[in-house]
C-alpha cells in the first residue's frame, strides 16, 4: 500500500489496544463502518495477531490494516503473516528494517532530531512523534518541522479532537489516536460510543486543510 498517500488522504491512524480480541475485532470493524480507514491494530494487545488475521479477511485486501508496537524482526513478520499492510513502532529498533525488508512501510517512532535521521535512513515512510504529549505538544512539531519541513510527522500520544486539530493546524501529515477515541472498546465496552467519537474525530481532521489552514 501508499501509506504516506494514505496519511496524506485520510490523516487520521485510529489505535486499537484491547484486552479481549473479540472486543478488539469488533472495535476495528465498527472504526472502518464509520469511515476511519487507517486502523492499527497494537501487538502489545491480547490476541492482536488474531484480531489482525480476522480483520483482513472480514474487511478483504483492498483495506489498510496495520500492525502497532512492532519491536523486533518476529513481530514484523508475524504481523506480515497476519495480514498487515504496514508496520508501526514505538522507537526504532529491529522491527523497522525487518519490515522494510518484507516490503511493508513503516510509521516509525521518533521523539529527537537525531531519531528523525536516522529513521529516515532506515527507510521508515512516515515518522511517530511519540509521545507528542510529553514531547511538547504542537509547539515541538513546530520545531520539528523546522529542520524537517517536508518530512511527513505524526504525532501520536495523548491527541483527543482539540488536539488532532492543534497538530494538523501546525504541520502534521497525520495523527495517531488510542483511548481518547477507542475508550473502553476493544476491552468490551460500548461501540455505540466509539462510533460517535469516530465521527467526532472525523470531524476534527476534516477541520483543518492540507496547508494547516482551518476550514
Amino acid at each position: 500500500m501508499d501509506l504516506l498517500a494514505a496519511l496524506r488522504t485520510h490523516r487520521l491512524v485510529a489505535i486499537v489496544r484491547g484486552s479481549e480480541p473479540d472486543a478488539a475485532y469488533r472495535a476495528v470493524l465498527a472504526l472502518v463502518a464509520e469511515g476511519v480507514a487507517l486502523v492499527e491494530v497494537s501487538l502489545s494487545g491480547a490476541g492482536a495477531l488474531d484480531v489482525i488475521a480476522r480483520a483482513r479477511t472480514a474487511l478483504g485486501a483492498g483495506a489498510p490494516l496495520g500492525a502497532g508496537t512492532v519491536l523486533s524482526a518476529d513481530d514484523a513478520r508475524a504481523a506480515h503473516l497476519a495480514g498487515a499492510d504496514f508496520v508501526v513502532t514505538p522507537a526504532l529498533g529491529e522491527g523497522v528494517g525487518a519490515a522494510r525488508a518484507l516490503g511493508l512501510p513503516v510509521l516509525a517512532g521518533v521523539m529527537t532530531p537525531t531519531d528523525v535521521l536516522t529513521a529516515r535512513r532506515m527507510g521508515a515512510t512516515a515518522l511517530k512523534i511519540f509521545p507528542a504529549e510529553q514531547a511538547g505538544g504542537p509547539g515541538y512539531l513546530r520545531a520539528l518541522r523546522g529542520p524537517f519541513p517536508t518530512l511527513p510527522f505524526v504525532p501520536v500520544g495523548g491527541v483527543d479532537a482539540d488536539a488532532a486539530r492543534a497538530y494538523l493546524a501546525a504541520g502534521a501529515t497525520a495523527v495517531g489516536v488510542g483511548s481518547p477515541l477507542l475508550g473502553d472498546a476493544a476491552d468490551g465496552g460500548d461501540l455505540a460510543a466509539l462510533r460517535t467519537r469516530a465521527r467526532t474525530f472525523l470531524a476534527a481532521v476534516r477541520d483543518v486543510g492540507a496547508g494547516g489552514s482551518e476550514r
